[in-house]
């Protein structure tokens, strides 16, 4: 079995899931995980499945041509690479005002300490009393043991600070539930 990642980019309308789907199953493959979202009228998407090794070439035909009824397909066969047991998972949540420049002050900073960020959502919306737009983020991240988790708290708290924005840290339990 070979597992593909895809993304997925098109023009939103109905059946699209569908139509990456009907390829999947029919070279025998499994759905896995997805994340896909509706972003500024566009269909965006990432996807896991596996697929028998020998039906992979055909199945990447029939992705590729998917782009002819407006949905570009990207793929590539996975390594299965885990991270190493010795990382911790943590979770990480920001919310404040929005401005330009938030997440690339704290994934600056994330980056620096050697950690990872494997899954990012990120949202806007008005504030309730205010109105004034809010700047939401939650991510799960993989810590390196060499850092120093306090130490990163700190840096944390004090770009939070700057940025005028609150900031969470949470370690996850090997299941991903919190601590």
């Amino acid at each position: 079995m070979t597992d593909l990642v895809l993304t997925l980019l098109g023009p939103d309308r109905p059946g699209i899931v569908e139509q990456v789907a009907e390829v999947i199953a029919a070279h025998g493959g499994n759905w896995l995980e997805s994340r896909m979202s509706h972003l500024a009228g566009k269909f965006a998407g990432i996807l896991r499945a596996e697929l028998p090794s020998d039906r992979v070439a055909g199945a990447l035909v029939a992705l590729a041509a998917l782009e002819t009824r407006g949905l570009k397909v990207i793929a590539e066969t996975a390594t299965g690479a885990a991270a190493a047991p010795a990382e911790r998972r943590m979770e990480f949540e920001l919310v404040g005002l929005d401005r330009p420049g938030i997440v690339r002050e704290i994934s600056q900073l994330l980056a620096s300490n050697g950690v990872n960020v494997e899954d990012l959502v990120t949202n806007r919306s008005s504030a309730p009393m205010s109105g004034e737009m809010l700047f939401e983020a939650r991510a799960h991240v993989r810590v390196p043991p060499t850092t120093d988790v306090a130490r990163l708290r700190a840096e944390l708290e004090r770009l939070a600070s700057d940025l005028v924005v609150e900031v969470k840290l949470t370690v996850l339990e090997s299941d991903g539930r919190r601590r």
